[in-house]
């Protein structure tokens, strides 16, 4: 049987760039700062200037940035939060441990992401009810930002981009995480831009929510063991900054082999009678995951594995199925849809030519009758 491949592989992420990555520990450790020093300052300039202008703060995981970023544009408890169901729990979490309630938003059945006319039918309902809106650039594709970000903002609703899978991606030639309020990463190892361990931040273009966020992110202090708000303990440590700094630097790079891939898989699969990922003709993604679908995902990825072939389901039930999260009254049939057929295929700049070559002839060889 030819050699595993794995639906993600950050360990092959570390070693391509092994050297840069244990020279830049040694740094850490030569230097003796361990929390909020030059790393993470370093880091956070390079991140913000990744995004064009704007400033971004480290913070300890992409579900901590997303909870600080709603607190920080004024999210507080018995607030509403418009988001999406298709995505992972973490989402949903975040707006609950500020004491919000989610309210759920249809998808375009086609992206899988936020559709503006069930955004428009939500903020509609009870005008000025929804604080927020958290549209997901899911599987590395950029949501429909020019649309959501107008409904919201006309219906008075902050918008916090949940770019936890779309390092790097754009609409329209601006970058996810530039259109809305503020912007929440995840630098968890099998992202796109991946730490060593758990990671996140913030970004936005608004000098005050990055203010709130860096005393958000340690008790509230803006001088040293004076807390000015409630705040938590939420820090992006050196070491793991370190590794960033130069995961940063190979970013585009490796998003380029990502859409390689993906072009190729778009290729190899055109005849296939699967559903294919579909872009918005706006859109730039950066492939976190390759997604198809068939409603016998499960037969298929029982077939890909069986010949070595590790492929994702993210996410195979919906949030307001879930029973932390259960909304009985939603509906909302695409979400359902996409969540029971989706197929995450490997994609990751480990990845290569004829490992993509593979899987599809893998899933044309099980298609045939």
């Amino acid at each position: 049987m030819s050699k595993p491949l794995l639906t993600a592989d950050p360990q092959a992420g570390f070693r391509a760039h092994a050297d840069e990555i244990r020279a830049a520990i040694d740094r850490v450790l030569a230097g003796g700062h361990y929390i909020l020093g030059p790393e993470v300052e370093a880091f956070e300039r390079e991140f913000a200037a990744f995004h064009g202008a704007g400033e971004a703060v480290g913070v300890a995981n992409g579900t901590d940035a997303l909870e600080l970023a709603l607190r920080a544009v004024g999210v507080g408890a018995g607030d509403t939060v418009a988001t999406v169901a298709n995505t992972v729990t973490a989402t949903v979490s975040a707006i609950e441990q500020i004491g919000a309630r989610p309210v759920f938003v249809e998808i375009e059945p086609d992206t899988m992401l936020m559709s503006p006319d069930a955004l428009a039918a939500v903020l509609g309902a009870v005008p000025g009810r929804v604080k927020a809106v958290v549209p997901v650039h899911l599987y590395g594709q950029p949501a429909a930002m020019p649309a959501i970000v107008e409904l919201a903002h006309r219906h008075g609703a902050k918008v916090v981009e949940d770019c936890a899978q779309s390092h790097g991606a754009a609409v329209a030639g601006r970058p996810a995480g530039r259109w809305g309020d503020a912007a929440a990463y995840s630098f968890y190892p099998t992202k796109n831009l991946g730490a060593l361990g758990d990671g996140g931040a913030v970004f936005t273009h608004d000098a005050a929510v990055a203010e709130r966020v860096r005393r958000l992110r340690q008790y509230g202090w803006r001088q040293r063991y004076v807390s000015e708000i409630p705040g938590r303990n939420s820090r992006l440590d050196e070491l793991q900054a370190a590794v960033l700094r130069v995961k940063l630097r190979h970013l585009e790079a490796e998003n380029a082999v990502r859409r390689s891939r993906a072009a190729r898989y778009l290729a190899g699969l055109a005849s296939a009678p699967l559903r294919l990922p579909a872009v918005a003709p706006a859109a730039a993604p950066v492939w976190h995951q390759f997604v198809v679908r068939t409603a016998r995902r499960d037969a298929l990825r029982e077939h890909l594995a069986a010949q070595g072939i590790q492929c994702g389901v993210l996410y195979p039930v919906p949030v307001h199925h879930q029973p932390a999260y259960a909304d009985p009254a939603a509906r909302l049939p695409a979400t359902e849809r996409a969540c029971a057929e989706v197929l995450c295929l490997p994609v990751h700049p480990a990845v290569t030519d004829p490992d993509v070559d593979r899987v599809c002839a893998e899933i044309l060889r099980w298609l045939k009758p």
